[in-house]
């Protein structure tokens, strides 16, 4: 697996240098790197990111006049083959190595549009990313070395820190303020990926640091922790109630599944029913993962099928058999089993009240599809959401081979 990274890594170098000779070979190198990397690590999770990448790598197509076009695909397959094997490792320096690989990126890819660079929407946006990657970094660490002996006081500090830094990274209420602003004024398609792809590492990293270091006596702490992922769900639902631009929609859409997601932490407290919060987790970043690709090429093109829009929605909201179903039972499964019946309700009662401005979003949409390459990501975005048709059981068995 080492040598498969190493090998992809290296192809995407000569890829970003050769993109300012030939952006078609840099395309394809980028592409054969995603698959080669995938098809090495074969298993459910890897093809899940392998999806999710192809559609970021091809959705790029639409912006292929940017500033940096053929550059943006080497750093997207960069992102991808860091996600892919995030899922593998145990060492903290390397998980934290990946954490910082997935990030950078996006410093760049957020200011790229068909027209000019966003200049301002970058500085607000690396400044916060680099608040987030300061405070996890430090978070990391200090739970690490402050384990087995949570009692002392680095151990709380550590999880307030790595929470913190964790919350800015992914868009976590309360501190989710540069959510709305860089969704609403970047390009649709770089904010597709940051809200998909980008979402990955930041969780398995935590997952995998606190599974570490988790001792029975740090169950209070998860209690904190499931309080702000209630605050995310309600602060994300209601915003996008009351939000008028599309995109501001989608911005608090993404506030409110990462508090979906934010809750599993909480399960942490029961060894038996672990496998199912993350399995959980990470099924419901895939939901928004394509969820947001297809929303986000979607406005990209100005509109899409009224299929692609509602299956997008009814996915959303949790209509089985689709996709956002599946994660949100597992979510709610080893939320009841780990005595957090509370955050459950909260959850179900959140649902709810997505459901208005999810349906209006595909009302919005969905007026009409017309050949053009964002129109055919933003589908087959949408038909992945028909994956779950057989019961995932399939995926809780792949995350109990998760190097933890």
């Amino acid at each position: 697996m080492e040598l498969a990274i190493l090998s992809a890594i290296i192809v995407l170098t000569l890829s970003a240098a050769i993109s300012y000779k030939s952006r078609l070979i840099s395309f394809i190198l980028s592409l054969a790197s995603i698959v080669f990397v995938s098809a090495v690590s074969a298993n459910i999770y890897t093809i899940l990111i392998l999806a999710v990448a192809l559609l970021n790598l091809f959705s790029l197509l639409s912006i292929r006049n940017n500033q940096i076009a053929g550059v943006d695909y080497s750093m997207l397959a960069i992102m991808a083959v860091a996600t892919a094997y995030v899922f593998f490792v145990k060492d903290l320096a390397i998980l934290l190595t990946l954490f910082v690989v997935v990030s950078v990126p996006t410093y760049l890819l957020v200011m790229v549009s068909d027209k000019k660079v966003n200049v301002d929407v970058g500085i607000k946006y690396v400044t916060f990313m680099v608040i987030a990657t300061v405070l996890f970094l430090i978070g990391a660490a200090l739970l690490y070395f402050s384990y087995p002996t949570p009692t002392n006081i680095l151990y709380p500090i550590g999880l307030l820190l790595l929470i913190t830094g964790l919350g800015i990274e992914v868009g976590i209420a309360p501190v989710h303020e540069w959510v709305p602003d860089v969704f609403s004024t970047a390009d649709p398609i770089p904010v597709s990926i940051i809200a998909s792809l980008a979402k990955f590492v930041p969780f398995i990293v935590a997952y995998k640091i606190l599974l570490m270091t988790y001792t029975p006596s740090a169950t209070v702490i998860l209690l904190v922790v499931g309080i702000i992922a209630a605050v995310s769900m309600f602060i994300g639902n209601i915003g996008a109630l009351t939000a008028k631009e599309t995109s501001r929609v989608l911005a608090y859409s993404t506030v409110a599944n990462m508090g979906y997601i934010l809750a599993t932490f909480a399960a942490l407290s029961n060894p038996k029913y672990i496998y199912f919060a993350i399995a959980g987790g990470l099924l419901q970043l895939a939901v928004n993962s394509f969820g947001k690709i297809g929303f986000f090429t979607s406005i990209k093109d100005g509109s899409t099928s009224p299929i692609t829009a509602y299956l997008l929605t009814f996915s959303f909201i949790g209509l089985p058999p689709l996709m956002g179903f599946w994660s949100k039972l597992f979510i709610l499964y080893s939320l009841v089993y780990s005595d957090f019946l509370w955050l459950a309700v909260v959850l179900v009662i959140n649902s709810a009240i997505s459901v208005p401005y999810y349906l209006r979003l595909a009302r919005e949409l969905g007026v009409g599809w017309k050949y053009s390459v964002a129109n055919v990501v933003a589908t087959f975005a949408a038909f992945a959401m028909l994956v779950t048709v057989i019961p995932p059981d399939w995926f809780v068995e792949t995350i109990k081979f998760m190097e933890v």
